[in-house]
């Protein structure tokens, strides 16, 4: 069988669940050949598990202090070199397309009538689920951004619907938890004001990833550039997590038992979806702003929760080569008996 892949890249999260699937993809001697789209090419790392992969512009939202601008999102889209890169895509030697929320290749799949699969968090809003910060631009853009045949939605409890569990790598849980450690990830915020904001809390020490080089004056923060094994090291031996609320990291830090904040992005419905979510099961914490009151609360919890999650990617891998049956719910029930919730004592 031959698939072809495609994956939003505006985000880490697709990415990182990209990873893991073509992980099991390999281990299942299946060829693939991965497209990645939303960024621009030079801002790609850690890519080597794609074996060479496509890239093309694609479409992607701008964010501008931490909220979604729509009027910029227009002015630099480009309509024209997004209908000519559906165009020149050609998927006739594939036999099956899979699609993260990629809209390049949702769409010439549908133009070439080729079977399409989305395996994203997006698709689970197609279901009943928590749900805020909805607007009918939002609802539509969910619905017809990367539109596919057939939708595995993925999320953190299953809410008595048929889908999955996140898409995530078992983990090594580190023994030396520093309990004053904190990541920190909020690349559509202004970094410099997060440094300032932080810089009064001195019995902690921040690690702030971001996606462009910046410096920090405070011994106790320390600013990092994207990296993945940096990162994940940071996160195996951290206390918790400041970030925004994006499904693939948060699920990486309920799978390690860190506490979590969440800043969703203003004007982006998943994100508040996802904070609401979090919240709801009691996983993690929210705030709608960069608080210091709020971080400061936070910053002191000393309880969160572990959520283990199965190796969903090797099942999603297992139902395609069995010719990907219906998804029915007592698959997914099956795959939820899986899951188990652990409290988690910080202090």
């Amino acid at each position: 069988m031959k698939i072809f892949y495609g994956i939003q890249g505006t985000g880490n999260g697709h990415i990182t669940r990209g990873r893991i699937m073509a992980r099991e993809l390999r281990a299942a001697g299946l060829e693939v050949t991965y497209q990645f789209t939303g960024r621009p090419q030079d801002k790609f790392f850690d890519m080597e598990v794609f074996n060479g992969h496509q890239w093309r512009e694609g479409l992607t939202f701008s964010t501008q202090n931490g909220k979604i601008n729509h009027l910029k999102t227009v002015m630099q889209s480009k309509p024209l070199r997004f209908l000519q890169d559906i165009r020149q895509l050609n998927l006739s030697r594939y036999d099956l397309v899979i699609c993260d929320f990629e809209p390049v290749t949702a769409w010439a799949a549908r133009r070439q009538k080729k079977k399409t699969i989305g395996i994203n968090h997006q698709c689970a809003f197609r279901h009943k689920i928590p749900r805020a910060g909805g607007d009918p631009i939002s609802e539509a853009v969910l619905k017809n951004f990367a539109p596919v045949d057939i939708s595995i939605g993925l999320h953190w409890h299953h809410f008595d619907q048929p889908i999955l569990p996140p898409v995530i790598e078992t983990p090594f849980v580190s023994g030396q938890i520093q309990k004053n450690k904190i990541v920190v990830y909020l690349p559509f915020e202004n970094q410099q004001h997060i440094i300032q904001l932080l810089s009064s809390f001195r019995n902690f020490e921040f690690y702030i990833y971001s996606p462009e080089a910046t410096s920090s004056a405070f011994p106790h923060i320390q600013c990092k550039p994207l990296s993945l094994v940096g990162f994940q090291q940071d996160l195996s031996d951290c206390a918790g997590i400041i970030c925004n609320a994006g499904f693939e990291l948060a699920s990486e830090a309920l799978q390690l038992g860190k506490k979590i904040l969440v800043k969703p992005v203003h004007a982006q419905m998943e994100q508040a979806s996802n904070a609401i979510a979090l919240s709801t099961l009691g996983y993690g914490q929210m705030m709608q702003t960069v608080d210091a009151a709020r971080i400061e609360q936070w910053l002191h919890e000393t309880k969160a929760v572990r959520v283990t999650f199965p190796n969903t990617a090797k099942h999603l891998v297992e139902w395609i080569k069995n010719g990907m049956p219906p998804v029915e719910q007592s698959w997914c029930n099956r795959i939820w008996s899986e899951v188990k919730v652990i409290p988690v004592e910080l202090s």
